[in-house]
């Protein structure tokens, strides 16, 4: 009788376990959560034709400067001009001591008199060629010498141009190292760019270029090709390009700080929206995640020109693809995405 009892207990016990054991399993499989998808918003991107623009930095220079000083030291008397003031090619600009150029005409004066007489006896064969001849040089040489000394006494300017600096004043000794005067031509201006070596067979002479100056903001001014340099500089891999802006309102002074935008024709590359562009965190690397088959790829990508709001895409993203433009900070490579674009 009790053997009896005890069994049955014991397999009521059992029984009891048994039932508990399913039941906790089966609550288990009934709170395991399922894991959600990050919802992210996509948009179809195209190709199109982009201009391929490249832009350029340079300094703003005279299209010729000229240092007027003459050749040896010598006292100021006067001077004509002043900073600022614009002058006409031949203009006198300076004079300085002429004591040496008195000297060089009484001189020549006397050379021209002695050839007169030489040149009377030789006709009627009262001198020799030799003696004509040396005296003929003596004075080509005077009158080269005088010559020379007329320029360095009045001083002219060669150009039309503008004073851009006057280092004395009258009654100074000018010293050789420093111009009495700076006259500078502005109608036109130049830039120097220096353009990459990948431009090279496409940058032709009179190409136009469009220019701004910082201090004129988004003004534009028209420029041109004027020169290019045949070589390439191996440290640098660019040449040097000059560009001439007509300047006829003087707006453009050397000095100023130039952007100069070169067009190169169109190519037809994919646009992207900036959003979907991500810059990875320690580098300069962009990329950008596109759907594909209900997953987030990561491609990195090579861009080319901003406009406005959406970039250039040189490679990494193909026409047609869906990008994504919403949540990248919660994707990483291969994830699975849940499209949402409400």
């Amino acid at each position: 009788m009790k053997t009896s009892k005890l069994l049955f207990y014991a397999s009521l016990c059992l029984t009891l376990f048994v039932q508990t054991s399913c039941t906790g399993e089966k609550k288990e499989d009934n709170t395991t959560e399922e894991v959600q998808k990050v919802k992210v918003k996509v948009l179809p991107v195209n190709s199109q034709d982009v201009e391929q623009l490249a832009e350029f930095t340079a300094t703003v220079e005279p299209n010729i400067s000229n240092n007027i000083a003459p050749q040896n030291p010598v006292r100021i008397d006067q001077l004509y001009a002043e900073v600022g003031d614009h002058v006409k090619a031949g203009q006198l600009l300076a004079k300085t001591d002429e004591t040496s150029l008195k000297q060089a005409k009484i001189q020549l004066d006397n050379q021209e008199m002695e050839f007169n007489r030489i040149d009377e006896l030789y006709k009627v064969g009262g001198a020799s060629k030799s003696a004509w001849d040396a005296q003929k040089t003596q004075l080509d040489l005077n009158r080269a010498s005088y010559d020379n000394l007329v320029e360095n006494t009045q001083l002219l300017s060669p150009i039309d141009g503008i004073v851009t600096a006057r280092n004395y004043d009258n009654g100074d000794m000018y010293m050789a190292g420093t111009p009495i005067f700076v006259i500078e031509q502005i109608q036109p201006v130049k830039l120097m760019l220096n353009v990459s070596e990948s431009y090279f067979t496409q940058v032709k002479k009179g190409n136009e270029v469009v220019i701004k100056l910082d201090v004129y903001g988004d003004d534009k001014f028209d420029g041109k090709i004027s020169l290019i340099y045949p070589t390439i500089d191996a440290s640098t891999r660019t040449f040097p390009v000059e560009v001439k802006i007509a300047n006829s309102d003087e707006r453009v002074r050397p000095g100023m700080f130039a952007r100069a935008t070169m067009g190169f024709g169109t190519k037809n590359h994919v646009v992207v929206p900036d959003q979907a562009i991500v810059k990875q965190s320690g580098s300069g690397d962009r990329y950008i995640y596109v759907y594909k088959d209900g997953k987030a790829s990561y491609q990195k990508v090579d861009l080319g020109r901003r406009m406005g709001n959406t970039y250039e895409v040189l490679s990494g993203v193909e026409d047609g693809d869906l990008v994504i433009i919403t949540g990248q900070s919660r994707l990483i490579n291969g994830m699975e995405v849940e499209i949402d674009n409400n």
